[in-house]
């Protein structure tokens, strides 16, 4: 009986490297390709108010920008992992909580894989220290309420249940912006840009 082939486990990106998901490898990973991926990727399955989906790379962007007003004095090293914490999913997708629960500690590796491949490509440690992953998780949950408030239609009792009423003035100011794909890919590239110019 003859085999049958393995399953392809490799992407193609557009800028033409192909990216191993089960052995990632930092040579194949290029900033484009994950900037463009993530602006693709809507969060909350794409259930946001507005004519543009909320994407992934919009997300990043905020949460650098809370981690930094959280830890004002970070290292940029740490305020761009802070902007990659969610940069595996420009080519797995942002799975919604209930999910990644049921898809089980597979989804877990993969992304653990693709951080860490992600993080040496950039100059940062495979794995960051868990202070750093605390505040950068904590910036996480006050993006993810801003964005259940104002964009996915929960109430704020809803929302304090569910991620925390932040805290203080932390979150003061952050009106969340809708923007097409192009310009969002544009802002993360440079913003990338920016801190990699200043490490």
């Amino acid at each position: 009986m003859p085999r049958k082939p393995p399953s392809r486990a490799w992407q193609r990106m557009l800028s033409g490297r192909r990216l191993d998901l089960l052995d990632p490898t930092p040579v194949d990973i290029e900033i484009e390709d994950i900037a463009h991926g993530l602006a693709f990727v809507a969060r909350w399955n794409g259930q946001t108010k507005g004519d543009w989906p909320y994407s992934v790379a919009e997300h990043s962007l905020l949460v650098e920008e809370i981690f930094a007003r959280l830890v004002p004095d970070a290292p940029v090293k740490w305020q761009l992992a802070a902007l990659l914490h969610d940069a595996p999913e420009y080519v797995i997708g942002d799975m919604i909580s209930p999910v990644k629960a049921a898809v089980g500690p597979g989804y877990g590796a993969l992304d653990e894989r693709l951080t860490a491949a992600i993080h040496i490509r950039f100059g940062l440690p495979a794995s960051i220290p868990q202070t750093v992953k605390r505040k950068i998780k904590a910036a996480d949950k006050i993006s993810a309420w801003l964005e259940a408030v104002q964009l996915a239609g929960f109430t704020l009792t809803e929302a304090n249940k569910l991620f925390g009423e932040p805290q203080g003035d932390i979150a003061n100011g952050l009106e969340l912006r809708l923007r097409p794909p192009k310009d969002v890919r544009n802002a993360f590239v440079a913003r990338h840009k920016d801190l990699i110019n200043r490490l």
